[in-house]
């Protein structure tokens, strides 16, 4: 004898729709056997990125305040297993401009600025280099590093597998462009939609806040970081193997941050979305972080960057790279499984510089 609900019978048709459901599947995954955990190692540097695989799929987003619910849909993509160290973001910060400058051209658009002692010397592109990439469509300002800081971003909290943090949207957006030029691979941020989707584990599950022992295990926050941040492979990962999104730092995605977010998705389901930003605030950020409380360790924990993150900045405008004031924003990278085909595709995602006179 058996009580509540039970299972429909099944049919021969039923039987049939099994056995073709398991063969797309065994055909998909034999189809995607190169779309697995990996490290992408940075060229003549010991780090490496370590990426972990989300298959696309379709996903309800919800609104926590109003109710309202939009289902949306994402490609395929990688995501980094840690958020971005010190270790690897210092060989960004750290590193020589007009090397890099070099790399950028030659990789994007073929053209060989290597034996230009003049400009290989100097902060600025010679007349010389500048007529030279002009002849060739190229913009003369599309890569740069971050400016010395005025302090220690770090806080004191250490750097040897601590997150980075402190750096604008601009600058993390900046390191992904480093990374692509670093590895030949295409990386960026993450949408709000993909961070969503990969916090939750790719589930379209009604989301619920994380349990006490859930907190426990896989976030740092005020209650239990002792007032600073920590090593990036620490807790546990959720079940996509991905470390520290409900925690630790609240995270850069690609996005303009918009109040109403659910409200302004089209299609159904929407498809990719992204609100590519238009103005230098806000922007958006998700998750938690070591500065903020339990409950607001959550998969759908969402706000927009301040004016304020930079008030100790003495500078006028304010610096393009770091916020003085935000030792809780850090970020993670993504790579598209579908690279883009051409330079132009890539373009699509970079943002421009903004001046900050707030």
């Amino acid at each position: 004898m058996s009580c509540g609900t039970s299972e429909p019978a099944s049919t021969p048709e039923s039987s049939n729709r099994d056995a073709d459901t398991e063969q797309a599947i065994l055909e998909e995954n034999e189809f995607d056997a190169d779309f697995i955990p990996y490290s992408e190692n940075i060229p003549e540097t010991s780090e490496a990125i370590e990426l972990v695989p989300v298959a696309g799929g379709t996903f309800t987003m919800i609104d926590e305040d109003t109710g309202k619910r939009h289902e949306v849909a994402v490609d395929s993509f990688w995501i980094g297993k840690f958020e971005v160290t010190w270790d690897q973001y210092n060989l960004f910060a750290q590193g020589d401009l007009n090397e890099l400058r070099q790399d950028f051209y030659k990789v994007m658009y073929d053209v060989d600025i290597e034996m230009e002692a003049d400009a290989m010397s100097s902060p600025s592109l010679t007349d010389e280099v500048l007529d030279m990439l002009r002849e060739a469509d190229v913009p003369a300002d599309v890569i740069s590093k971050p400016s010395p800081a005025y302090s220690d971003m770090t806080s004191g909290m250490g750097t040897d597998g601590f997150p980075a943090i402190s750096m604008t949207h601009y600058a993390a957006h900046m390191f992904t462009k480093w990374l692509t030029i670093k590895t030949g691979e295409f990386y960026r941020l993450p949408t709000e939609a993909e961070w969503e989707y990969a916090c939750r584990a790719g589930s379209n599950d009604n989301y619920s806040a994380p349990s006490d022992s859930e907190l426990e295990n896989q976030a740092w926050h005020r209650g239990n970081s002792n007032r600073k941040y920590q090593l990036v492979e620490s807790k546990e990962p959720n079940t996509l193997g991905i470390y520290n999104m409900l925690g630790n730092v609240t995270e850069w995605t690609l996005d303009q941050y918009k109040e109403d977010y659910i409200g302004e998705l089209q299609g159904a389901p929407a498809q990719n979305p992204w609100f590519k930003p238009e103005e230098l605030y806000p922007r958006t950020v998700r998750g938690g972080s070591w500065t903020e409380s339990a409950e607001e360790a959550s998969c759908l924990q969402r706000r927009g960057s301040q004016p304020n993150w930079k008030m100790n900045d003495p500078q006028l405008p304010k610096s393009l790279w770091w916020h003085t004031n935000a030792p809780f924003v850090g970020f993670r990278v993504v790579k598209p499984k579908d690279q883009p085909e051409d330079l132009e595709e890539m373009e699509e995602y970079w943002i421009e510089a903004m001046q900050d006179y707030f």
